[in-house]
């Protein structure tokens, strides 16, 4: 049997002066730095237009129609991390609703990024914790696997590290590789 779930739980994040130097920076301030790269796909825009982020990468990999890895990021995210969820682009199923939301910022999570569908706009409103995906739908997903945590993804056509400076705005989410 395939195994369900990989776990890395130990992983470096970028220190507080780093992340202070990113905060509040305009996402295409931050590219035009970085020579244009670590831009996302540009259909992953905030769910309010007016949330903004900044922090350390926790990156899941969930497979089509399931959300086990977004789960269980929830294990090993600290305050101040923003969680990363690739579902290399899947239109069936949600991964995350408001309820997982919740955990998600009553731990410390400061921003959501995915690369997929979300679900229960009114409730992720509520909640307040910042959430850039590529759409909405009622469906939800399974928690089956497989899935990865803290592997690496690729999100948005970038490839993000466990770690890595992530910022999200209006215009959308830019990454920077914490050993650019």
């Amino acid at each position: 049997d395939p195994i369900a779930l990989t776990i890395r739980r130990n992983i470096s994040r970028a220190q507080p002066e780093l992340l202070a130097q990113f905060h509040n920076q305009p996402t295409g301030y931050v590219t035009d730095a970085f020579n244009g790269k670590g831009c996302l796909d540009y259909r992953i825009k905030p769910l309010d237009p007016s949330s903004s982020f900044c922090g350390s990468a926790i990156t899941a990999f969930c497979g089509p129609m399931d959300n086990v890895a977004a789960m269980a990021a929830l294990d090993v995210a600290k305050p101040g991390d923003v969680i990363v969820i690739a579902t290399t682009n899947d239109e069936t199923a949600a991964v995350i609703g408001d309820h997982w939301a919740y955990w998600a910022k009553k731990i410390g999570v400061v921003g959501v990024v995915c690369d997929g569908l979300v679900r229960d706009i009114v409730g992720l409103l509520r909640v307040g914790l910042p959430v850039f995906a590529r759409g909405l739908t009622p469906n939800s997903g399974f928690r089956n696997g497989p899935g990865e945590v803290n592997l690496g993804v690729s999100c948005g056509g970038v490839t993000i590290s466990p770690g890595d400076i992530l910022i999200g705005d209006r215009d959308g989410v830019v990454s920077i590789p914490l050993m650019a």
